[in-house]
């Protein structure tokens, strides 16, 4: 519809930083800066870091909960945090995919910075087909910078990834980079060709297993943002808000209005139930 461009300093806290409920240090801003965007902020911290700035436009752009998986303990005790139902249709979908793709699943995992460059260059050719990548333009990147930093965090032992085959061809792939002991979110996606199968889910599945047994990481990240896939494999979360803090200006006071304005509209047609319809026409 439109578009109003701002130049924000972004502060992103950490799922361990979420964790521990901190205030985060801003920067100073710069002459061109507008003012700063900061996510995942703890939601019971949100009074506090407005009352450390009265010279700024306090504006909550997203309420979620920031869900992670907790992995300390075995496979078992993983799935047993899930409800009788879950688990069920967890096991469903991996044995009917299993049933397709010729009896038996064909997930390979990949860790080294060869086997990264490999997966790679593999999942782009299942990214280049999603509707992330087509409309939200939030496919696995291809860019040789990307792949040259995903080259260096596994020759650090920081990057696992993941790709699900049917017939040795990819379907579905995962890529989490590694902070400490927990495992991030970055890319997943799947061939729609596939998607009444699930196979992303059938991928999570598997590489959840392969996480807990292999026992570095301690946590998955699901980062923010909400959505029905995290929610199913999530242990934990904690309610977080993503933040603007702009200068007090008469154009970000309109700006402000107007956002305002906007999310009105879309509770709106959410409560009529547009939503979903919106969704199918996009799609």
């Amino acid at each position: 519809m439109f578009s109003v461009k701002r130049r924000l300093v972004r502060i992103g806290l950490s799922l361990g930083e979420a964790m521990a409920g901190g205030t985060p240090e801003l920067p100073a801003l710069g002459r061109a800066d507008h003012g700063y965007l900061i996510t995942s902020l703890r939601e019971d911290r949100l009074t506090e870091v407005t009352a450390h700035h009265p010279d700024m436009l306090v504006l909550v752009r997203q309420r979620y909960s920031r869900r992670y998986a907790d992995l300390s303990g075995s496979f078992d005790a993983y799935l047993a945090t899930f409800s009788s139902k879950s688990r069920s249709t967890l096991r469903r979908k991996v044995r009917k995919f299993a049933e397709t793709s010729g009896g038996a699943l064909d997930i390979r995992a990949y860790q080294s910075p060869e086997e990264i460059a490999e997966f790679q260059t593999l999942a782009r050719r299942v990214s280049a087909k999603t509707y992330q990548e087509k409309l939200l333009d939030a496919g696995l990147p291809d860019d040789p910078g990307y792949k040259a930093e995903m080259m260096r965090a596994a020759a650090r032992g920081e990057a696992r990834a993941w790709l699900l085959f049917v017939g040795n061809e990819p379907v579905s792939y995962l890529y989490a980079p590694a902070d400490g002991d927990t495992l991030i979110y970055a890319y997943l996606g799947y061939d729609p060709e596939w998607s009444r199968h699930s196979p992303g889910t059938v991928l999570q599945v598997e590489a959840m297993k392969h996480i807990i047994e292999e026992g570095r990481f301690r946590r998955f990240d699901f980062t923010e943002g909400d959505g029905q896939h995290k929610r199913q494999f999530a242990t934990d979360g904690i309610a977080c808000v993503d933040l603007l803090l702009l200068r007090k200006t008469p154009g970000n006071y309109l700006l402000a209005g107007a956002l305002a304005a906007f999310d009105r509209c879309v509770g709106f047609a959410k409560g009529l139930g547009l939503g979903k319809w919106a969704r199918r026409l996009t799609r």
